[in-house]
């Protein structure tokens, strides 16, 4: 009875799973039939002939030949038609046109119905509204709506001439994608790149791996970019630069607009004067070609060469402006400088190259050798033949101060002006006026002290050798006298007002950022390495603008009925 049961239930799931696959297999035929393979259709030939021998399997279509598939129409001279096989070779003048937008153009064609693909070889031209491809070959997928080329093509469109070895063109995204030594031609410049992506309608051009745009004003170099060939807009990403005859530009992002030559940089930014051996450094910089200006923030320092020696100056911000030879140089807030031999601070400096003064503004403070100078205003004026310095000025409450060398004294010079010469890069000759006053420890040729000098009178000067104050004279309604060491107490061995203050002094060139300038730098050199690193083989986003170009442009409006009239 048991088995029975048994065959009984295994015979009822053995015919349910028949009548299931019965079902799929009835609904997969639906399927298929609706799906069923568009034929081409002869819509015209002067001339149907069915010559076995030389169209075996097809029929001969020879005179005004047209043919059309699925929202495709085909033009040719003759035609070999495979109607078992939806195939179709054509000879002579051959077109094909997807909907009034698309035509390909060539000698020889063929087509496969079944898969939606076609070959086009012989003089082969691909012509849509933005632009028109010349090469010998084209293959062209009507599923994907992608075509490719193997042999040299050349595009053509308002804008722009490429030349290519090989390519491919998404038809739905207008978009042309070349791989192997690409030229984009323009009136203004050249783009080379063996990986570059080109929207022939907005003429949008996306670049990666090494690439330059060469033209009369500058060259361009990128390894990641995007530009607009309408607009003359750029963005670089990667290696990137731009080369002027007398300027470089590097940083992580360029932005570059050619219209105005206008270029800004962030991160990482470099700028080279290779004319006036220059460099300013920063993390973000707008530079206005045009009008021979700079704009550089963000840890920024310029490092100019005087006197064979490198000067750092560090600003919040920095400035340059002027032509060759007459150019301005601006830092503002907090300024810092460093030099062999001399380092300093200040609130701001304006530094002319056309009369070569430098000045110092806002609570200077000066450090040459050992000494430091202060005032309320400093000058220091070069010399543009030699490219040295010449002399300093100190306008107003001037102090000079350096410590004495063998004891814990201080020798100090107090006046209202002071004018100095230099010698080799060091002060040398230095007359201090008006009102001065000294303490100055006396040593013998044993470096014995003498004697303390502390006086007052009309001038005051002093020739210096290796930073150190080798004679002093006194002139004019001379008041004081030379105190034994012992006969003069502390508290009158300073000047009212001397405050000595080594602690601030700028020894290297490290020295003139902040620790919140040097923290920001770190940062920033950081995120631009983990982004370099994110970013590496992988191409630019497409923007939306590239995307939405055509959603943007206002539709065409219809013809009039006059114009239909003559055109018919």
């Amino acid at each position: 009875m048991k088995k029975s049961l048994f065959y009984i239930f295994y015979g009822l799931l053995f015919l349910s799973i028949q009548s299931t696959f019965a079902q799929v297999k009835a609904k997969a035929k639906t399927q298929a039939q609706g799906q069923k393979t568009k034929e081409i259709i002869i819509e015209n030939s002067d001339d149907v002939q069915v010559n076995e021998a030389l169209v075996p399997g097809g029929v001969l279509l020879s005179g005004n030949v047209k043919l059309i598939h699925d929202g495709v129409t085909m033009t040719c001279n003759k035609a070999y038609l495979f109607k078992k096989e939806n195939y179709l070779k054509a000879f002579g003048d051959v077109q094909l046109n997807q909907g009034d937008t698309l035509f390909l153009n060539s000698k020889y064609a063929e087509y496969n119905g079944n898969f939606k693909k076609a070959f086009a070889t012989g003089n082969a031209v691909m012509t849509s509204p933005d632009a028109t491809l010349q090469t010998d070959t084209i293959n062209f997928d009507r599923n994907v709506q992608e075509a490719f080329y193997n042999t040299k093509g050349t595009i053509v469109n308002k804008d722009n001439t490429l030349v290519s070895k090989s390519g491919r063109y998404y038809a739905t995204e207008k978009k042309f994608q070349f791989l192997t030594e690409v030229v984009i031609t323009n009136p203004k410049y050249v783009i080379k790149s063996n990986h570059l992506d080109y929207y022939s309608n907005s003429g949008h051009t996306y670049l990666l791996g090494p690439s330059t745009i060469t033209s009369k004003e500058n060259y361009i170099y990128t390894e990641k970019g995007f530009y607009d060939t309408k607009k003359n807009l750029a963005h670089f990403l990667r290696k990137s630069y731009i080369k002027y005859d007398d300027r470089l530009i590097e940083g992580d992002s360029l932005f570059y607009n050619r219209n105005t030559e206008f270029a800004s940089a962030t991160r990482n930014v470099k700028i080279t004067d290779s004319i006036n051996k220059g460099i300013v450094k920063g993390h973000y910089a707008e530079l206005y070609k045009l009008k021979d200006s700079m704009f550089v923030t963000k840890r920024a320092v310029a490092i100019n060469l005087v006197e064979n020696d490198s000067v750092y100056i560090h600003g919040q911000k920095l400035m340059v402006t002027g032509k060759e030879g007459e150019r301005i140089l601006r830092a503002y807030k907090n300024v810092r400088f460093f030099k062999i031999d001399m380092s300093g601070k200040c609130d701001s400096i304006h530094s002319d190259s056309k009369t070569a003064l430098t000045k110092l503004i806002g609570k200077p403070i000066l450090w040459n050798g050992e000494s430091q100078i202060t005032g309320d205003v400093m000058h220091l004026i070069g010399d543009n033949q030699t490219r040295k310095i010449d002399s300093l000025k100190v306008l107003n409450n001037t102090f000079v101060i350096s410590r004495d060398t063998l004891g814990t004294g201080f020798n100090q010079v107090k006046g209202l002006n002071l004018f100095g010469k230099f010698r080799d890069g060091k002060l040398h000759d230095v007359d201090v006026i008006k009102n001065t006053e000294v303490v100055y420890f006396m040593r013998n040729n044993t470096n014995e002290l003498i004697g303390i000098n502390k006086n007052v009178s009309s001038k005051i000067n002093m020739i210096l050798e290796n930073n150190a104050i080798e004679t002093i004279t006194f002139f004019n309604k001379v008041d004081g006298d030379i105190y034994p060491e012992d006969e003069l107490p502390e508290n009158a061995r300073k000047l009212r007002g001397m405050v000595w203050r080594a602690d601030e002094r700028i020894k290297s060139k490290d020295d003139i950022f902040t620790a919140e300038d040097n923290e920001m730098n770190e940062k920033l050199i950081k995120q631009g390495k983990e982004e370099e690193e994110k970013g590496k083989n992988v191409p630019m986003k497409v923007r939306k603008e590239t995307l939405n170009y055509d959603k943007k442009k206002p539709a065409a409006k219809p013809a009039s009925k006059e114009t239909q009239k003559n055109s018919k």
